[in-house]
């Protein structure tokens, strides 16, 4: 089986999107080339990744930092996997912050992983991203969105196009001077034009967006 490196050919990919799409590459031209991701060097841990997703979730990255550091210092531990999850029970878990519903987003992860439902990365480097979103997204509390940003900001995988998510799409609407944002469907069809370099397209939407003055801050993006 063919093996998929972390990270790719940012230079690459800019050359390539410069020449494939006019209105993409003004925008590229005014904001420079965009370096790799620096997490694509970095071990990391899915399932420690996902808890820690699932944790963000709707809050500020203050509030989400504070309730995981309780929980670490509640399992005595800076890993979130099944054995060290094991160590708190329900109760403990409340009143670390976290939410009736995470909690048991935890459990099913943390017994998913015990059970060896969840691909560690060497299992990763072997598999698309499709059998990755369809491995990840039945865990409760995981969506593919959740699932996308892992696959870009930690796997480094590079056609990847998150239609759903707002910044993305605020991106796109700048890009092409729409008076609406485009659907997720249309800017799936919108984003064959960027293939196979969608991942480093959508780092430029989300830049568009800001610059644009659409988002006040950045997004926490749960891979941070």
């Amino acid at each position: 089986m063919p093996r998929h490196a972390r990270g790719f050919d940012v230079e690459a990919a800019h050359a390539y999107l410069l020449r494939r799409d006019r209105r993409l590459a003004t925008w590229m031209r005014r904001l420079g080339p965009l370096p790799p991701e620096p997490r694509w060097r970095r071990p990391f841990d899915p399932v420690d990744a996902l808890a820690r997703a699932i944790l963000f979730q709707q809050l500020s990255g203050k509030a989400a930092s504070t309730i995981v550091g309780r929980v670490e210092a509640a399992i005595g531990s800076t890993r979130l996997h099944h054995d060290t999850l094991g160590r708190i029970d329900d109760v403990a878990l409340r009143a670390c912050g976290v939410s009736g519903n995470k909690a048991l987003a935890l459990r099913d992860l943390a017994a998913r992983e015990a059970d060896g439902q969840i691909p560690d990365l060497r299992r990763m480097s072997v598999m698309d991203q499709d059998q990755i979103v369809a491995a990840l997204v039945p865990v409760r509390g995981i969506g593919r969105w959740t699932v996308e940003m892992m696959l870009m900001f930690r796997l480094g995988r590079p056609d990847v196009l998150p239609v759903d998510d707002l910044g993305i799409r605020k991106g796109a609407q700048r890009v092409d001077r729409l008076e609406a944002m485009p659907t997720p469907r249309q800017l799936a069809a919108r984003g064959e034009t960027w293939g196979p370099y969608r991942t480093y397209a959508s780092l430029y939407l989300w830049k568009i967006a800001d610059f644009a003055g659409e988002a006040k801050a950045p997004v926490n993006r749960s891979q941070d």
